[in-house]
């Protein structure tokens, strides 16, 4: 029988090959209810997003949806840099001293604006570590319309980069990946890595039973 653990200061991030980043992820009915992140304490969705945050910057990201930390719910959060083209990987300035703006999405639904697509931003995701490709066709403007943790509605419309970093987040949520996007053969260019993902995502699965 596992212990569960009290929450901690960042989540671990679930990696390719985790049975729950291809899972459609559950509608959040009641913004009150407490969660429970697998191997974690119960806390409530605010605690859990502000974590989720943190995650995200200690990984220097631009977002992470709630399946990366094993949460099967339709969450995301993301931010707005000053100098938003990339994650900016390896960069010494602390990400929070160029936040712009932050996000938490509950429930939230994307409706294309622009359907004219652009495939010239480099993409990665957090749960396929050290992968960036380019040529992944995203739709240059979106809406997404969402609760914020209070249960309010709200709106946003964004473009570009943006637009693009929203895209993939909602991904998450329905159990599709950036790579997902490309031809079967950018996979194939990283058979290894993706296979040594997998096998890590075992150990940290078993890790998380004890």
């Amino acid at each position: 029988m596992s212990t569960l653990r009290p929450q901690p200061r960042i989540y671990p991030i679930r990696l390719y090959g985790d049975p729950v980043l291809r899972r459609k992820a559950n509608t959040v009915t009641d913004v009150t209810a407490p969660l429970q992140v697998p191997g974690f304490e119960e806390t409530s969705l605010r605690q859990v997003a502000n974590t989720m945050l943190e995650t995200m910057f200690e990984a220097r990201g631009v977002g992470i949806a709630a399946p990366q930390i094993g949460l099967s719910v339709r969450l995301f959060v993301g931010v707005e840099y000053e100098d938003d083209e990339e994650e900016n990987e390896g960069q010494e300035k602390p990400l929070k001293s160029r936040v712009l703006r932050d996000f938490v999405m509950v429930n939230p639904v994307l409706t294309v604006t622009n359907r004219k697509k652009d495939s010239s931003y480099t993409e990665g995701c957090l749960s396929i570590p050290n992968i960036y490709e380019e040529g992944v066709r995203r739709a240059r403007a979106v809406r997404v319309d969402y609760q914020d943790l209070d249960g309010n509605l709200k709106s946003i419309e964004a473009d570009d980069y943006l637009a693009r970093v929203f895209q993939h987040e909602v991904d998450h949520l329905n159990g599709i990946l950036f790579l997902d996007h490309l031809p079967t053969s950018v996979s194939n260019q990283y058979r290894k890595e993706l296979s040594a993902m997998q096998r890590q995502a075992r150990a940290d699965l078993k890790e998380l039973e004890r």
